[in-house]
């Protein structure tokens, strides 16, 4: 029976393999064809697509023993998610050209980013604060991150998990702050269309990627405290590395629909966006069509990445309190809350400050709240995480003593 597919299956792969190559030969040889447009065709991505998947299933039709080594496996994996991720850039790409070509409605080039209305003198004032607060963002994260790095103690899946999260944190603040500091300086500076579309891509990929890790470090944390005995098979070095790369994998094809829905809409009226960054809300209400559907991608995405995994994260705790309410002895109880407390201390900053931007109800009044709520989330919420970890958890704040009071050679 798995001989019967065999043959057609060559025979598609076959025809996949020599239309893309006809069509790659072609654009190559034929001047006429050295436009942008057949520039960004797919067929070098669509043959390595293929060439990355069917000879194995091929192999496997005339061979019983359908197994791969753990290497080739991890190989396999690894290109079909950047051909997959190539694939999504360039036929985003394909609309970005489509659009400049279309030239009718689409005249806006640049964005003016209102941030906050205030006097020069708190402006300056602000910019100073703001700047101190950045650095302490890539100090505290790029200090977490280094920590990991070099303290063995702390190569566990917990710091694992954290680690990318002192990485994402790190990115958060270098997309919204840097901009949000030019405009204090000087508020008319506009910012390109191409830089105003990557920043809020930037920014939706970072977001989802958070709210993921967050969840797998709650169910790190019930791992460890309900399964004990059963932590090392279940939290496995394999496992740890899927859930991470599904987190970031996740998070960036999430962003790449709104992309994909934000590009084709043409903004020809103002090109003032009241907000300190392009925040895609703010960024919407500046399009001249219908954005309705964008608007209801938004919703259903904020509902699927925050409410859903927020869920998972409090039924998690609910079993974490219920298995330390069950152990007797008082430094269980302590070292199970020591381990799982400041993970939920970031949680609630999180969570908290996302929900009431994006779930919450929407109104006129809100909007200047809601910008103060999101100044909160992109520069202060990075800012205090490595705080958190390293005063309310043991092992990073011992790992950190060991870093700088080290005995120095006499």
């Amino acid at each position: 029976m798995q001989l019967l597919p065999f043959v057609p299956f060559s025979l598609f792969y076959t025809f996949t393999v020599l239309g893309n190559g006809i069509i790659l030969g072609l654009i190559c040889l034929d001047s006429r064809l050295h436009t942008p447009m057949h520039f960004f065709l797919l067929a070098i991505v669509d043959i390595s697509y293929a060439s990355n998947n069917v000879p194995k299933m091929l192999a496997n039709l005339l061979n019983k023993k359908n197994t791969i080594s753990f290497g080739p496996c991890i190989m396999q994996t690894f290109l079909y998610m950047a051909f997959t991720h190539t694939e999504c850039l360039v036929l985003v790409m394909m609309m970005v050209y489509d659009r400049e070509m279309r030239g009718n409605q689409t005249s806006v080039t640049e964005f003016i980013l209102l941030g906050f209305p205030l006097k020069p003198s708190m402006q300056m004032l602000l910019f100073g604060l703001f700047s101190l607060f950045y650095a302490f963002t890539l100090l505290g994260n790029g200090l977490i991150f280094g920590l990991i790095c070099l303290e063995s103690r702390l190569h566990t899946p917990m710091y694992f998990f954290l680690s990318h999260l002192a990485i994402v944190d790190i990115a958060y603040a270098c997309n919204t702050v840097p901009q949000m500091l030019v405009n204090l300086l000087n508020p008319a500076k506009p910012i390109s269309f191409a830089g105003c579309m990557t920043q809020t891509f930037l920014f939706l990929t970072l977001a989802h990627t958070e709210c993921l890790l967050l969840v797998m470090m709650s169910y790190d944390c019930y791992v460890a405290i309900c399964h004990p005995l059963r932590y090392s098979a279940i939290m496995s070095w394999k496992v740890c590395i899927s859930l991470v790369v599904t987190s970031w994998s996740v998070g960036f094809l999430l962003a790449l629909v709104h992309l994909g829905l934000l590009l084709p809409l043409p903004f020809c009226g103002s090109q003032k966006i009241n907000h300190f960054f392009c925040e895609i809300i703010s960024v919407l209400k500046l399009a001249c069509a219908d954005t309705h559907i964008n608007k209801v991608m938004v919703l259903s995405g904020a509902v699927s990445v925050l409410v859903g995994p927020f869920s998972s994260i409090v039924v998690s705790y609910i079993h974490i309190v219920h298995a330390i309410l069950k152990t007797g002895s008082g430094e269980g109880h302590q070292k199970a809350f020591s381990t799982c407390s400041s993970h939920l201390c970031v949680v609630g900053l999180f969570y908290g400050t996302a929900i009431a931007i994006y779930v919450g109800p929407q109104n006129e009044n809100s909007k200047e709240q809601e910008k103060y709520l999101l100044l909160f989330h992109s520069l202060f919420n990075p800012m205090l995480n490595p705080l958190i970890y390293s005063l309310r958890n043991k092992e990073v704040k011992n790992g950190l003593i060991k870093l700088f009071l080290k005995e120095r050679p006499s």
